[in-house]
């Protein structure tokens, strides 16, 4: 499974990074991957006006995008679209951050899980 991370240099410079979770078989109920950490679920809504401009992570969390489109601009200047779906590993906790805008019209809904 693909998974985003944005995440801070030694430099403090936030930047994109492609992962892969491993899955493996679990017969019936198709392919999981390790257990994953996590503290406690924070359940998030959005206006199609949200638009945050720089800011760090205010802690190490997984992000899940349940609907909608966002942009989010790394500090090295990459941008990269996400949509329902897709997940974020976000840990750019110091530094400049990243800038995050809403691209789809109407309420977005995510699930930010605290690790």
């Amino acid at each position: 499974m693909k998974v985003t991370r944005i995440y801070a240099d030694a430099s403090g410079v936030t930047r994109f990074e492609d992962r892969e979770i491993p899955l493996q078989a679990a017969g019936e109920i198709g392919r999981l991957s390790e257990t994953m950490p996590g503290r406690g679920l924070i359940f998030r809504e959005t206006e199609d006006t949200y638009d945050f401009d720089w800011h760090p992570a205010p802690r190490r969390q997984w992000i899940v995008l349940l609907d909608g489109e966002i942009e989010i601009e790394a500090g090295d200047g990459e941008v990269r679209c996400f949509r329902g779906g897709d997940v974020l590993q976000l840990e750019d906790t110091e530094g400049r951050g990243h800038r995050t805008r809403q691209l789809s019209a109407g309420v977005r809904r995510s699930l930010f899980i605290p690790f």
